[in-house]
């Protein structure tokens, strides 16, 4: 399943900007604009990470989230939290802000960085260079900032886990569903002003990883999620609060994988270990060694992973249309290799084989199947 870019997050994140006088040059979700159009004390956006359409349907297909569906979106590419959420944070799709996977190489360290904690990827130390942080290479203005600045009479308030880095001045910590509802609660009471309040959680994203798509920690997580919201909307009524959940990408469950590390055919076509993340690759591959990497790649994985070289890739729009980021050539390799089933590369060196349990996913995201790019859009309109 593709990105539909008339009809995914970026869209929906481009019909609040709008609503509060934001410019974008982004189409608006078109199936949202009767219900935000309408004058609100309260809107709050709810993002539960990893929450795919199927993950919802299959683990609550009854429940108070189901029942209050507007429609389906999609993620955008790559269907992975650095991406998705910087689309959310920024307005943007990943072309323009190249925060596109878990980990990618930045030759002004000379490091593999999991960019997100801004941490090595090798050893799990912070990045400590002060003067060139991250954000400075490949930084965004946030849509908290964008707003504030058209809005003068409006309290704009995050909801994050605790370890998140403070986006903006209002910020509530919420380290599970129960606090992030009573943070959303608190600000909704206040009634001084009108209020814009993002809200995330880092579940059921975490519980997926672990346990798979359909387990019992998933479905239990799922549907106290949805006792806990019960309980918010009783509490709000009155507020006048338009509340919508969704979420950055969906999760599908891996049932077979293989090491980079048994690939030696592959390995010695490189110039440096591939990265990115293992359902979406980045191959530097050398040049001599092109053609044989292609035979080989297409002939083990054929069925598994969609092969783009670069120029294909980048004339694919998967990644959305707009300024190509200038680092956008560091991190795409002349070939990428996307999932397309329920097989994975294992990205991992001799010394991560050392780190347990650092590769043991049940399920994971990235790709390009249906499980991972289809989201559910939920609308609560509270009087």
């Amino acid at each position: 399943m593709l990105p539909n870019y008339n009809k995914s997050i970026l869209n929906l994140i481009t019909s609040i900007l709008k609503k509060y006088n934001v410019k974008s040059e982004f189409p608006e979700l078109t199936e949202i604009k009767e219900v935000i159009n309408k004058d609100y004390n309260n809107i709050v956006l709810v993002i539960l990470d990893g929450m795919g359409e199927n993950i919802l349907s299959k683990n609550s297909p009854k429940g108070l989230f189901n029942r209050n569906k507007l429609c389906n979106i999609t993620s955008v590419f790559p269907t992975t939290t650095t991406a998705a959420m910087t689309t959310y944070y920024s307005g943007k799709p990943p072309i323009e802000t190249a925060w596109i996977a878990w980990t990618q190489y930045f030759k002004e360290y000379g490091k593999y960085i999991d960019v997100l904690p801004e941490i090595d990827d090798s050893n799990g130390e912070q990045i400590k260079i002060k003067d060139k942080k991250i954000s400075d290479i490949i930084g965004y203005k946030n849509i908290y900032t964008q707003i504030l600045e058209q809005n003068n009479n409006l309290t704009v308030c995050e909801i994050v886990p605790n370890y998140c880095k403070k986006k903006t001045k209002l910020t509530i910590n919420a380290n599970n569903i129960d606090e992030m509802c009573e943070g959303i609660l608190a600000i909704c009471n206040n009634d001084k002003n009108q209020n814009f309040i993002f809200a995330y959680s880092d579940n059921p994203d975490e519980i997926i990883h672990k346990n798979g798509c359909y387990s019992n920690e998933t479905k239990k997580f799922i549907q106290e999620t949805e006792e806990y919201f019960q309980k918010l909307i009783n509490k709000l009524k009155g507020t006048n609060t338009l509340l919508l959940i969704s979420a950055d990408h969906g999760h599908n469950d891996i049932k077979e994988k293989i090491s980079i590390l048994e690939l030696p055919e592959i390995q010695n076509c490189l110039i440096m270990p591939p990265f990115l993340e293992s359902r979406m690759i980045s191959f530097f591959v050398k040049e001599e060694k092109k053609k044989k990497f292609e035979e080989i790649f297409k002939k083990e994985f054929n069925e598994k992973y969609i092969l783009y070289n670069k120029k294909e890739f980048l004339d694919s729009g998967l990644m959305g249309k707009g300024k190509q980021h200038k680092k956008i050539d560091d991190f795409i390799g002349n070939y990428i290799a996307i999932a397309i089933s329920d097989f994975i590369i294992v990205l991992e060196n001799y010394f991560d084989r050392e780190l347990k349990g650092k590769n043991e996913k049940k399920s994971t995201h990235c790709g390009l199947t249906k499980n991972e790019m289809e989201l559910p859009l939920i609308v609560f309109n509270i009087k």
